[in-house]
């Protein structure tokens, strides 16, 4: 084959990391969204409603990482050591929170220890929350070390913080009732305006900072598409911030999960012909033909039994959760 097909090949893997990278973010988000509010919540009661609506759901969401990671080290390996060398510490820390969250949900039904694994189960979502955050903020930076860019990273972390937090207010509005879905619904406000916020400060700071970003930005066509996905995003929080003060239960997680598509559409976009801004092209890192087309075809009959599989739970599971503490506080 020519390299023009393996360019396409390359830039259909990127298109589908991407995708499985969005598709991991929104489902295993809410997740570790609703275990970063059960912090806030004292009584247990409240915390067994809360690790009710994702109790059937949350190991799934977490096949979407496995895949992610494999297809990473297959189609990109380049990539995928680069990566790894600059960020083990946050990868490690990652699989920390998931193993503490996996494990609290399976021990947390014990009498005499059942609150310190309801606390385990929250730290280890934070924990997770927080290394995605920084392993974003890195990539974004292109692994550049320096002040501005661990200033750069910290403002990532609690932008994923918040807007995991923001899926998984929510989530909770759309699937409690009574004092939860209330209290769901202010920390809604509050998450989505930090994370807002700060997108723009990244968004800010990536034109102002990056000469790689900012190259890449005024490229012809790219700014003109960044702007319409900007007004679209916008749209997205309007619609969320609307839909909250309304009353409305579906709405703002589905326009919770439309803005973060949006964002890591964006993303994509700005990093676009790089992996590692400033370091390392798409088709650079990509594997050799042969092994491109036949990790396409494991996918090809992976994916579809992925997002069924996904869609019939969650179809499954419709509806409210109601617990003995909902009525009130």
């Amino acid at each position: 084959m020519n390299s023009s097909t393996h360019t396409m090949l390359a830039v259909t893997w990127f298109g589908l990391i991407g995708l499985m990278l969005v598709f991991y973010v929104v489902t295993d988000g809410f997740d570790l969204g609703i275990g970063i509010l059960s912090l806030l919540r004292k009584r247990r009661e409240d915390h067994d409603v809360m690790v009710q609506t994702i109790g059937h759901v949350w190991d799934a969401n977490e096949t979407w990482l496995v895949v992610l990671g494999g297809a990473l080290f297959g189609a990109f390996p380049a990539a995928y050591a680069m990566l790894l060398q600059d960020l083990y510490l946050p990868v490690m820390l990652l699989i920390a929170g998931l193993i503490m969250r996996g494990a609290a949900i399976e021990f947390r039904h014990s009498v005499s220890h059942g609150p310190i694994w309801d606390t385990v189960f929250g730290i280890g979502s934070l924990v997770a929350a927080i290394a995605q955050g920084v392993i974003l903020g890195k990539v974004i930076t292109g692994l550049l070390p320096g002040d501005l860019s661990g200033v750069f990273v910290a403002v990532s972390a609690i932008g994923v913080v918040a807007g995991y937090s923001l899926l998984g207010s929510t989530y909770l509005v759309n699937k409690t009732v009574g004092a939860i879905e209330q209290w769901s619904r202010r920390l809604a406000l509050l998450s989505g305006f930090v994370t807002v916020g700060a997108a723009v400060v990244l968004t800010a700071a990536t034109w102002f900072i990056s000469d790689v970003g900012r190259d890449r930005w005024t490229q012809p066509g790219v700014f003109h598409l960044l702007i319409a996905l900007g007004l679209a995003s916008a749209l997205a929080f309007g619609y969320i911030m609307a839909s909250l003060y309304l009353g409305s239960s579906s709405g703002p997680f589905r326009a919770s999960v439309a803005l973060f598509a949006l964002s890591f559409l964006g993303l994509a976009v700005s990093l676009f012909p790089d992996f590692v801004p400033g370091k390392l092209g798409i088709v650079e890192a990509a594997s050799d033909t042969s092994t491109l087309v036949f990790m396409l075809i494991g996918i090809g009959l992976i994916f579809p039994v992925m997002i069924g599989y996904n869609l019939y739970q969650y179809y499954i599971f419709r509806g409210k959760v109601v617990g003995a503490s909902q009525p009130g506080e």
